[in-house]
């Protein structure tokens, strides 16, 4: 099957982090249980470099970072903490690797989008990357490369698979806002100018020409209409915070082609309803919208609301194969 005609997308997927620290036995729970969309899986349990910022810092070109007791810093050389993250992202994709032999279909990676990164590494004063718009530069060029050789690294391990770039931007509404704190905690930086944060994101994005982008954010009030003018294909986000006040701007990224990545399963432990109830808030939003039932399967992927890092082990295998009934559920009875 070329690459062609191999489908974007599958109808259920995870957000990214799982519990506990195995990374075979995590790799082959993602891929027995998404068959048609597995993806590549962080366990930030096994402690600093598996966490989401560790991992991305790790991927960083000719730039480096360090744990220091406010979180991640950037350093002048690579040390432990730099070697460790690239240790166990080596040991994620051997996992990976081993269950995805003749594997052919769409396949998702996460790494920390350019922004919530900004917003997330300290300088060496201890304030915010997001402080300085030259290291705001430096950052979103380094992410860029080091995306590209994580992205070919993954072509020559799982040649059949059609490769799906997720960005984690949980802090870009809060950068765009003048939300993220400073390092004493009594102000915020100031707000990026929204064309910029727009520009970077569409250099990230175009690191991966030949496969879909999308971009994940668990925090209320994601710019859906941004995302889309940046060349994102997909927005993943948590069902939950959605507002009316977000119907015109989902309307017009659906009608548009851009893939709703629905968080519709809860990420911590607790009752699920039948796979039925769990989409039911995303036909009642179609209906709102006025959009024709028959697009559903074509238009949502399902997903827990983010990570599962914070679940037990049997909880998170529960989510991602609630999230694939309640997907066939959303295919078989659109209505």
């Amino acid at each position: 099957m070329s690459e062609e005609t191999l489908p974007v997308f599958g109808g259920a997927t995870g957000v990214g982090s799982m519990p506990d620290g195995d990374a075979r036995e995590t790799a082959k729970t993602v891929t027995g249980t998404f068959e048609d969309f597995p993806y590549l899986a962080e366990l930030p349990a096994r402690g600093p470099g598996a966490d989401m910022i560790g991992r991305t810092a790790g991927l960083l070109v000719e730039l480096y970072a360090r744990v220091e007791p406010s979180g991640w810093r950037i350093g002048d050389r690579p040390g432990r903490d730099t070697r460790r993250a690239r240790s166990w992202l080596t040991e994620d994709l051997d996992a990976l690797e081993e269950f995805t032999q003749d594997y052919t279909g769409p396949l998702k990676v996460q790494a920390v989008g350019p922004w919530t990164l900004a917003a997330a590494l300290e300088l060496r004063n201890g304030e915010a990357a997001l402080s300085d718009p030259g290291a705001c530069r430096d950052l979103a060029a380094s992410l860029t490369e080091g995306l590209r050789l994580h992205l070919a690294e993954l072509r020559r391990r799982i040649p059949g698979a059609r490769l799906v770039l997720q960005l984690d931007e949980p802090s870009l509404t809060a950068v765009l806002r003048g939300q993220v704190k400073s390092a004493s905690g009594y102000r915020t930086h100031r707000a990026v100018d929204r064309q910029l944060v727009e520009a970077t994101l569409r250099d990230t994005v175009a690191v991966h020409p030949h496969g879909p982008v999308i971009v994940h954010s668990c925090a209320p009030d994601v710019p859906f209409a941004l995302l889309r003018r940046a060349g994102v294909k997909g927005v993943s986000f948590d069902f939950s915070l959605l507002t009316e006040r977000d119907d015109e701007a989902i309307g017009e990224a659906v009608e548009a082609g851009t893939r709703l990545f629905t968080g519709v399963v809860p990420g911590t432990d607790g009752p699920l309803s039948d796979p039925a109830g769990s989409v039911m808030g995303v036909r009642t939003l179609w209906r709102r919208l006025g959009l024709h039932p028959g697009l559903l399967a074509d238009a949502v992927t399902v997903t827990p609301s983010c990570g599962l890092a914070g679940a037990s082990p049997a909880y998170a295998r529960k989510a991602l194969a609630h999230c694939v009934r309640a997907a066939r559920s959303l295919a078989d009875n659109p209505e």
